[in-house]
């Protein structure tokens, strides 16, 4: 499938607790971990001073979106207990709300009531790695809370995702996902989703790269698709093997490949590269080709 006209008409408006994000240019997604073992950041953020001024710096930089994560979602992550997760992100969410009242605050969780005791405290974007595979009552739970839901492709759990992951097809086979799970929401009155595709949640390198190539193709949707490409190692080493530490120039050439394939925002962790990626992508394609 390959999907050139971009001219669909993608949802460009996301209702975050009544404040519209305009997707018309792409946006950015800071990712504020407060885990000790995330792979990249984990233990940076251990006091609320240093996590309200990490969440400065990402909001001077022109993150439109924090995304906070109470439990890690790493290759071989174990599962930490609901209570603890929630020990940890929702004070977290409550400082920022408290600080930043018009930062746009999205809950990193796969769990339905983790996502309820957040937006109870002030997010409102749902961010599930799990797609709804891991909680059933997830989707029930978004259409009651009726905030915006972003729907990541995950195969297996983060303990097993990158246990040989295989596909008849990668790209086709998470359209098909996507479709289905798109039908039961809108069944259940959900209309605001964002889609993810996963990079690096139950694939191979080969597999994260076909989808990028492929990216746009998931705008057949008419979603929104979030890219979260950030010091993805796991993805780029294949080409150039690199530490998350010096991933930084890697991440900005994906993120911008995604930006010419469609994506409307980006997760990343270094807020100012990605603002001047999309930045750059977005003069270039307003510029045109008459002489």
């Amino acid at each position: 499938m390959m999907v050139k006209n971009t001219a669909f008409s993608i949802k460009t408006t996301l209702n975050c607790g009544g404040t519209l994000l305009d997707l018309s240019t792409p946006q950015v997604m800071g990712v504020l971990n407060v885990t000790p073992d995330s792979f990249y950041d984990g233990g940076k953020y251990g006091d609320e001073k240093s996590l309200l001024q990490q969440v400065e710096k990402m909001v001077t930089e022109g993150a439109a979106i924090i995304d906070v994560g109470g439990m890690s979602t790493r290759p071989k992550a174990e599962m930490i207990a609901e209570n603890e997760e929630i020990e940890r992100a929702i004070p977290v969410v409550k400082d920022i709300k408290k600080h930043f009242p018009s930062v746009i605050i999205s809950i990193d969780t796969f769990r339905s009531n983790v996502a309820k005791a957040a937006v109870n405290e002030g997010a409102t974007i749902i961010n599930d790695v799990s797609g709804g595979n891991i909680d059933a009552k997830m989707f029930e739970t978004v259409a009651k809370l009726k905030v915006p839901y972003i729907m990541m492709h995950m195969q297996g759990t983060p303990e097993t995702m990158q246990d040989k992951p295989t596909y008849d097809n990668v790209v086709l086979d998470i359209i098909q996902i996507f479709k289905e799970k798109l039908f039961q929401l809108k069944l259940l009155g959900v209309n605001d989703v964002v889609i993810d595709p996963g990079f690096g949640f139950g694939k191979t390198p080969e597999h994260n790269f076909q989808l990028l190539k492929s990216l746009g193709d998931f705008r057949i949707f008419d979603k929104p698709i979030l890219a979260g490409l950030s010091r993805k190692t796991g993805m780029i080493k294949l080409a150039i093997g690199v530490k998350p530490a010096d991933a930084l120039n890697s991440t900005t050439v994906l993120n911008t490949i995604a930006l010419l394939s469609g994506a409307s925002i980006l997760r990343v962790h270094d807020v100012k590269e990605a603002m001047e990626a999309i930045k750059l992508v977005s003069f270039y394609n307003s510029v045109s080709l008459e002489l």
